[in-house]
């Protein structure tokens, strides 16, 4: 029997490995709805949450508990009361969903301490600390309406959670919380993320989403926003879902508070969360302030990211090999495109300052960014550069891609255009094409 191909999962692994060494040691806040436990895919979520506390990440998990409070409240013959999308707990609510909420933790902390059987994550032991955490105070009186034991997050005691998390302990609350003179307040899942989130100054707050998350007008996952382009699309004349609606006014709201990087991901997606953490362009929507895809000069730093980039294509010819050593000395050259501290595009200009030019090489962009014009950006970077250094003409030598070069104003030239350095290094065995652009 011919042993399975194993490539995809192993080139997988290295494309992961920038976020796994990322991530370790990192703090997450991750919150999920009370609908994630009543199908048997959250199975699939709790290894996920085995998966990441084995890679050293610091997790906090926030649950819902709508549908389970819901159905208690069915059961008890008490209505459920809803005002702006809250609900009012009223004195005969509040023992539904203290009950509620209660069964909802501990089957968390049930699942959580099942082992894993059967599953890639079988014999791992995870520790889980829940307890008065949150404390709470009434949300009160709005347009009239008492919300009487619904409430909203006081205060979130970090110092203890960070203890717990320091201690390898995995952090579950509830959306209870409590005051100081002994009263329980129903609070919303997200308010207690997002309170957690920042008071924890947390690395990432993750919403697991019912629907299927921000979508633009070809249905396509929105990728990333900022916070101010997230405002204008939450007062635009789009048409959001409810849940979507709140969760990104929540994601504004934290990233500015100082949460780096919140990510909206559909929990339908049985891969969503891994897929979201671990690759480059995840499966949800990013809201951040940061600017994750960066156009700068190389350092040494990023020579590793250029050498794993331009490989392929010295393989196949289209590039004239570099060694290490060479790449190093060369690096202040080159410019670099990077996502998430992954060099996606690079390009270098070799100057000749007496002639007043300078070869653009070493053009490469990532496959999986091909087609967003990451190369014609670099190349405007470089023609930057070479017209701040005084320089009038740039050329290029090329084997497979004039057709690109032309498209970028690049014009047809002869050897006896060169440089004299560069001609006398002209190697005939390849045969390069030579074009030419006046700045």
């Amino acid at each position: 029997m011919k042993p399975r191909d194993q490539t995809a999962h192993l080139q997988w692994f290295r494309n992961a490995s920038p976020y796994i060494n990322a991530h370790r040691g990192r703090t997450f806040v991750i919150c999920f709805g009370g609908e994630a436990l009543l199908e048997a895919q959250f199975n699939q979520l709790i290894h996920d949450i085995a998966l990441l506390r084995s890679l050293d990440i610091k997790l906090v998990l926030v649950h819902g508990a709508r549908p389970q409070i819901d159905a208690r409240l069915r059961v008890r013959g008490v209505e459920s009361k809803f005002s702006d999308g809250l609900r009012i707990t009223d004195d005969q609510a509040l023992p539904a969903v203290k009950d509620a909420i209660g069964s909802v933790r501990v089957d968390i902390e049930a699942l959580l301490s099942f082992g894993l059987p059967n599953s890639p994550m079988s014999g791992s032991q995870l520790r889980i600390s829940s307890g008065n955490f949150v404390s709470a105070q009434p949300w009160g009186v709005h347009d009239g309406v008492d919300f009487l034991h619904s409430g909203t997050v006081r205060r979130v005691d970090a110092q203890s959670i960070r203890g717990q998390l320091d201690l390898g302990q995995l952090v579950l609350l509830s959306p209870l919380g409590y005051s100081p003179t002994g009263e329980t307040f129903n609070l919303r899942a997200e308010n207690v993320a997002c309170e957690a989130a920042v008071a924890l100054h947390a690395d990432k707050l993750i919403f697991l989403l019912e629907g299927h998350g921000l979508r633009d007008s070809r249905r396509q996952v929105v990728p990333q926003l900022s916070p101010g382009d997230a405002d204008e699309l939450l007062r635009g004349r789009r048409r959001l879902d409810g849940e979507t609606r709140i969760l990104l006014n929540h994601a504004v709201q934290t990233s500015r508070r100082g949460v780096a990087r919140v990510h909206l991901v559909s929990r339908r997606d049985a891969n969503g969360l891994l897929q979201e953490l671990f690759t480059r362009d995840g499966s949800g929507t990013l809201v951040t302030a940061e600017a994750p895809i960066e156009l700068r000069t190389a350092t040494i730093d990023d020579v590793a990211g250029v050498l794993e980039l331009i490989a392929p294509l010295e393989e196949s010819g289209t590039l004239v090999r570099r060694s290490r050593e060479q790449l190093e000395l060369e690096i202040g050259n080159f410019s670099v495109v990077t996502k998430d501290s992954s060099v996606i595009a690079c390009a270098a200009l070799y100057p000749y300052t007496a002639e007043k030019v300078a070869e653009v090489a070493c053009v490469a962009v990532h496959p999986d960014y091909a087609g967003e014009r990451r190369g014609a950006h670099l190349l405007r970077h470089l023609e930057e550069r070479a017209a701040d250094a005084d320089l009038k003409q740039l050329f290029v030598l090329t084997t497979r891609t004039a057709h690109w070069f032309r498209e970028q104003g690049f014009s047809v030239g002869n050897l006896a255009d060169l440089p004299v350095g560069k001609r006398h290094l002209y190697n005939y065995r390849r045969n390069s094409k030579v074009f030419f652009k006046d700045l």
